[in-house]
């Protein structure tokens, strides 16, 4: 008798956690975004220089680890891809070598940072933009940046676990 109530016990904290993560992060949406530094800004020794434009745009890092991807992890991540014909391409190359993963917090935090990454192609991109200090061409476009609020979180959840935040 006294397992069964300590049991029922633990699944009601277990629940109670639940809830309240639930709740954290649901209050999370819209203030965070997700972040690749892409591996020829690695190789290029960029890390520093884009971090330091991230938290002096005002975001704070909520989370960050430097990862190789897998040929499976990055089919994976970029499965939304499948059907273009650059598909391949992107995964191969984002298996060149490690990438940097960070989740952002900032209020407008995706179209903030959007706007702090410039153009994807960096002819475009406007001056003192990451993209624009340090892309070398379309396609090697030094980071990514999540394009909504949605995607913020899913790609978020790919890379980083509860754990992982703080």
């Amino acid at each position: 008798m006294g397992t069964n109530r300590l049991e029922g016990e633990m699944i009601d904290q277990e629940n109670k956690m639940m809830a309240k993560f639930k709740k954290e992060r649901e209050e999370k949406i819209g203030n965070i975004t997700f972040t690749m530094i892409k591996p020829e800004a690695v190789v290029a020794n960029n890390i520093g220089g884009i971090l330091k434009m991230i938290e002096e745009g005002g975001f704070r890092i909520v989370a960050m680890k430097k990862v190789h991807l897998s040929k499976e992890r990055a089919s994976e991540f970029y499965a939304v891809h499948s059907e273009r014909p650059f598909y391949g391409e992107l995964v191969d190359y984002m298996c060149e070598s490690p990438i940097i993963a960070a989740i952002l917090e900032k209020d407008n935090a995706v179209l903030d940072f959007r706007t702090l990454i410039g153009a994807t192609n960096p002819a475009d991109a406007a001056e003192g933009t990451i993209r624009a200090e340090f892309a070398e061409s379309l396609a090697k476009n030094a980071v990514h940046g999540s394009d909504s609020d949605e995607n913020a979180n899913i790609e978020a959840d790919f890379h980083f676990s509860a754990e992982e935040r703080f």
